[in-house]
């Protein structure tokens, strides 16, 4: 055997409870594993590595990551590696940068730089894929053919898609249009994607239909997919969104996971149960349903974002010249502050809440670290002007936390039979949201130990075996005989989040090794030089 793990407590990803076993691992694969109440042989390794108290679990699965350029920019990648996590899933929110043409890679690139960085002055990756099936090769072959520093699956993006097919303009597609998004959704699947991704408050997805939607979904649903919203709303039409969501993937036969499954906004406050409610008529109606949240209050997303979706069309060099133009900015501000942007979710926004968390220009990190409404007190002017300047002066790269949520509807959420852990982490901007360096450890330290929403068993579940049989990984997120040796050892009496939204970037804390087939990746608690990462693809179904 290559490594055996002495004594260790198994907590297996299923919910079942824990035991203490030994568990042996060879040629990247659990090979063994020897219960207390076993014959009482143990096996041998080539490493030994005792328990002391630890317990060992199937390496967390992020089901909504942003690291789509990280990972080929940051060899170490410990924001993610250091918490735990083997498998993240990108292409999340019907934005990212394949299938692309020249064109299109261009525009997505501005418009996203805030979530990853990758903008018209970023040289720290050669774009040199065009396909989806290019880019996962790419992940299987970065910083000279090692590999990545954990696994990727890739959700083929319905915004990027429908800007190859449709362009920015907000109008239902052609019938040749919705053939040529058909078609480029059904090549990404057949590439390897795991599903489609939508951002329905982002342009130029959100300018998509039900129909058009539905008739997506039915090629993934074809491919074995399954389809992943950023719904149109989580704020006053939060409900009606997420029925939306589920009565097209009904009608198109098609898994669907939602995404950041959340309540927020003053108007859903302890509303968590009407959605529970609508999610368990839904389950015991037949449908293939699972959902995603992070265990945090506050949101984080782009300032560009909040826009009236109006705003957006044409592009993002379309939405600078609107902000500029003074008639039309006013009609922005209107819509933002008075009528409530479809952008913002059909809520009045409000300044305070909105706290820059990243720039592109450094030259403006003095706005970091505050929201707007303080600013322009330190400035004397309105927030609408601050806002407004920081979108033109950065080329409309900030990011922002938006403090909207309700901690009671996050702990009902994360109790649900179908909740799955995602970070939805944006690892770029000099103070980005914690949820990027914490989310696993935080549901292990904080909701399971401290405050017992979850048993750690059924924790540990959540962030393994559900987002495993979502992904349709037939060896993986579970330990068992034969599977992947993708594991992590933590201390449960320890483990927690060091990042804090003064301190973002902390590493966590009792979480000493994580393996990626059998791999170590963290060692003793820290990065190994290990790149033991590569794409995961899904095998297209055969069709008879």
């Amino acid at each position: 055997m290559d490594t055996v793990f002495r004594d260790v407590r198994v907590l297996d990803g299923s919910g079942s409870p824990s035991y203490r076993a030994d568990v042996a691992l060879n040629g990247g694969r659990i090979a063994e594993i020897h219960r207390e109440s076993d014959d009482g042989r143990r096996p041998g390794g080539a490493r030994l590595v005792e328990g002391h108290g630890l317990a060992l679990a199937p390496g967390f699965i992020d089901m909504h990551a942003h690291s789509d350029l990280a990972l080929l920019r940051d060899p170490g990648h410990e924001a993610k590696a250091a918490q735990g996590v083997t498998l993240e899933v990108l292409g999340q929110d019907g934005l990212s940068y394949a299938p692309v043409d020249d064109r299109t890679l261009d525009e997505v690139r501005v418009q996203i730089t805030g979530w990853n960085g990758g903008g018209p002055a970023d040289t720290s990756v050669d774009f040199d894929w065009r396909t989806v099936g290019e880019y996962l090769d790419r992940l299987d072959h970065g910083f000279g053919g090692e590999g990545i520093a954990v696994n990727a699956a890739y959700l083929v993006p319905q915004g990027t898609v429908r800007m190859l097919a449709v362009g920015w303009d907000d109008r239902a597609a052609t019938a040749g249009e919705l053939a040529r998004m058909k078609q480029l959704v059904a090549e990404g699947l057949e590439q390897g994607a795991v599903g489609m991704s939508s951002g329905l408050t982002y342009t130029p997805g959100m300018y998509a239909g039900d129909a058009e939607l539905t008739e997506l979904c039915r090629v993934v649903a074809d491919h074995g997919g399954y389809y992943c919203p950023h719904h149109r709303s989580y704020g006053a039409g939060a409900l009606d969104a997420y029925a939306e969501m589920i009565a097209l993937t009904r009608e198109a036969g098609c898994a669907l996971h939602l995404a950041h499954a959340t309540m927020n906004f003053g108007v859903n406050e302890g509303r968590a149960p009407e959605l529970l409610a609508l999610l368990d008529d839904a389950l015991d109606a037949g449908a293939d349903l699972s959902l995603d949240t992070y265990p945090y209050t506050p949101g984080c997303t782009t300032l560009a974002a909040m826009l009236p979706s109006w705003a957006g069309e044409g592009g993002p060099e379309a939405v600078l010249a609107r902000l500029r133009d003074e008639t039309t900015a006013a009609r922005i501000r209107h819509a933002m502050e008075v009528a409530g942007a479809d952008g913002c979710h059909g809520v009045p926004i409000s300044w305070d809440t909105v706290e820059i968390s990243g720039v592109c220009d450094p030259a403006l990190a003095g706005y970091v670290g505050k929201t707007v409404a303080r600013s322009a007190a330190e400035r004397g002017e309105e927030p609408w002007a601050t806002a407004r300047r920081l979108l033109l002066d950065d080329r409309l790269g900030p990011t922002i936390l938006q403090h909207i949520g309700h901690e009671d509807n996050v702990r009902r959420i994360m109790r649900h039979r179908v909740h799955t852990g995602g970070s939805d982490g944006i690892l770029q901007g000099d103070k980005p949201h914690p949820r990027a360096y914490g989310t696993f450890p935080r549901y292990l330290g904080t909701y399971a130990r401290e405050l017992g929403v979850l048993s750690l068993e059924e924790c540990v579940a959540h962030l393994t075996g559900r987002p495993a049989a979502r992904l349709r990984l037939p060896d993986r997120g579970l330990v068992r005989e034969g599977h992947r040796a993708d594991l992590v050892l933590f201390d449960p009496e320890t483990v927690a989040a060091g990042a804090t939204f003064d301190a973002p970037r902390t590493p966590p804390v009792g979480i000493p090794h994580v393996l990626i087939d059998g791999r170590f990746v963290i060692e003793n608690g820290r990065r190994t030089q290990t790149l033991a990462g590569r794409s995961v693809r899904r095998t297209p179904p055969v069709r008879g």
